[in-house]
């Protein structure tokens, strides 16, 4: 399937009902803490068995992906569960990053109640644009879903999703590296010292059980699980015309199409796939 049209079925996939097979031993606890006296809420987790799952997805695919991508790739699923942890348990959110320099997409998904995060790498037929865009979709059973777009510079992911806090939350939000893969989210709430939260830094983020009262809020747990297969991705198709669906097949019985959300790779025989549009 070309990447463009992979990348338009991915901004469906948030609407997708989501398979959910608990593995305890590879999910990643994520604690929250109300930091007393400050009003401010941290967020914590150690992401080793969520990279360990990125991983072997990538190698059962058959994917590579170089440093350059992979990083902000692992730092952007990071990002998207320590700010999942941060919201109401039903909500599903959804974040593309577009970069300019170098040219690739990345698209991240995630939700609470199904305890799970996946995202995958565009590197082809990427638009060339001015600036660098980040994307954000949520969906709310209570409202439906609300669309945030900002523009940004530079390729450090927690720099950029604490500008989306920013300016669409409208709320100060700081990211941290208490360790390698162990990163902690301090997000303002209502009179939060402000001061002491942008005084904040790598290194005083590691005192900070030691320096302030924390209480404990809860624990939530994820881990790197889209739940595709193919009859999840068929629906993303239903409205491919014949013409599309020639030129994806370019004269072939079988091509390879991707999981628009975590780029896993599925055989789909032509005559399967025009019998689903004759349905559909």
């Amino acid at each position: 399937m070309p990447p463009a049209v992979v990348a338009r079925a991915a901004m469906l996939c948030l609407d997708a009902d989501v398979k959910h097979e608990p593995v305890e031993e590879t999910k990643v606890e994520v604690r929250s803490y109300f930091v007393r006296e400050r009003n401010a809420l941290a967020v914590r987790a150690a992401f080793e068995p969520l990279y360990v799952d990125h991983y072997l997805h990538l190698m059962q695919h058959g994917m590579r992906l170089v440093p350059e991508i992979d990083q902000p790739l692992k730092d952007a699923l990071a990002a998207l569960t320590l700010y999942l942890a941060s919201r109401p348990w039903d909500e599903d959110a959804a974040w593309t990053i577009n970069f300019q320099e170098p040219l690739f997409n990345l698209f991240v998904t995630g939700n609470s109640q199904g305890e799970r995060v996946a995202g995958r790498a565009f590197t082809e037929d990427i638009r060339v644009a001015e600036r660098n865009r980040f994307i954000t979709q949520i969906r709310d059973p209570q409202v439906g879903i609300r669309q945030s777009v900002i523009e940004f510079e530079g390729c450090d992911l927690f720099r950029i999703a604490e500008k989306f806090f920013t300016q669409s939350e409208q709320r100060l939000t700081r990211f941290f590296r208490h360790g390698v893969e162990d990163f902690v989210m301090v997000s303002a709430q209502p009179d939060c010292d402000e001061a002491w939260l942008r005084a904040l830094t790598d290194e005083t983020i590691r005192t900070l059980d030691q320096e302030e009262t924390l209480r404990l809020l809860e624990k939530r747990f994820y881990r790197y699980h889209c739940g595709c297969d193919l009859e999840r991705i068929l629906p993303t198709m239903a409205s491919f015309s014949p013409e599309l669906v020639d030129e994806l097949y370019d004269g072939e019985e079988v091509i390879r199409i991707q999981c628009p959300r975590c780029g896993a790779r599925f055989p789909l025989e032509r005559s399967v796939l025009e019998t689903y549009l004759a349905e559909h």
